[in-house]
């Protein structure tokens, strides 16, 4: 049965659905302000302090648990299809997972789109791996993990670093990932009835925005559901039934394990 927080989310997902519909020129400044509402949905997590940093030229949140191992990092990339949203939005849910997981996260807040189109993002990515690899961390030491955009990124960046024979993380987390910036996933439509936020016209729009002029909808970086995952680190990710994404982490597991990655899919 959804609980009562779930319940709460849901209607706040659809309070700003109305919103878009209502008003289809809505501007970018009214869009992320009402985006970034969604981090005051999140409880705070107990015991974890918080501190802001330069990770390799962007603003970055460490997410502290107490009693936390200071030798191993969650590289956290937040959702908000690349137009929206912060590290201030995500560190609750960041908190949380490190906390969960015994470690420090990095919530790292990239570059957005449309101002900074594709691979800026990426770009900002690279950057902070490498930055925490200059601290003194270990890439077997570290996982990237993301939701929604930020799980694209967190395996985006994964693919990258692979390409440019930069030593990998040791997993990748994706949780509700988007990856189809074709935006011809068969779940747009099945479950386009009982998705509170996520339609058609909201991913075209903003992957429209991510790509810019000159990005490709079917790039391996962007989407990586033309990506060779052969070489990946293990995966886990998670979808929900009713999401209008669901099929993107169906379908990228399926690639990952046709190139013998280890992946575990959770779905709910």
């Amino acid at each position: 049965m959804p609980s009562t927080e779930s319940d709460a989310l849901r209607e706040h997902f659809r309070s700003m659905s109305d919103r878009m519909a209502a008003n289809p020129e809505m501007d970018l400044v009214t869009l992320r302000s009402m985006l970034e509402e969604l981090g005051g949905r999140a409880a705070e997590p107990t015991d974890v302090t918080y501190e802001e940093v330069d990770a390799g030229g962007r603003p970055a949140m460490w997410c502290k648990p107490i009693g936390a191992a200071d030798d191993r990092v969650i590289l956290y990339t937040h959702g908000g299809g690349f137009v929206s949203n912060t590290m201030h939005s995500h560190r609750k849910l960041a908190g949380h997972l490190a906390k969960a997981a015994g470690v420090r996260a990095l919530v790292l807040e990239y570059r957005l789109a449309p101002e900074h189109p594709y691979p800026a993002q990426l770009e900002d990515a690279v950057a902070a791996y490498r930055w925490l690899l200059d601290q003194g961390i270990e890439a077997a030491h570290i996982a990237t993990a993301g939701d929604s955009a930020g799980g694209n990124l967190a395996t985006s960046l994964v693919l990258k670093l692979r390409g440019d024979g930069i030593p990998i993380p040791a997993a990748i987390v994706a949780l509700s990932p988007w990856y189809d910036m074709e935006c011809n996933g068969e779940t747009l439509v099945s479950n386009s009835a009982t998705d509170a936020l996520v339609q058609r016209s909201v991913v075209e729009s903003m992957s429209t925005m991510f790509l810019g002029e000159s990005g490709s909808r079917t790039d391996p970086l962007a989407n990586p559901l033309h990506a060779d995952a052969a070489g990946l680190p293990p995966i886990y990710m998670t979808a929900g039934t009713h999401e209008a994404l669901q099929d993107n982490a169906e379908r990228f597991a399926d690639i990952a394990k046709r190139a013998n990655v280890d992946v575990t899919l959770e779905l709910s």
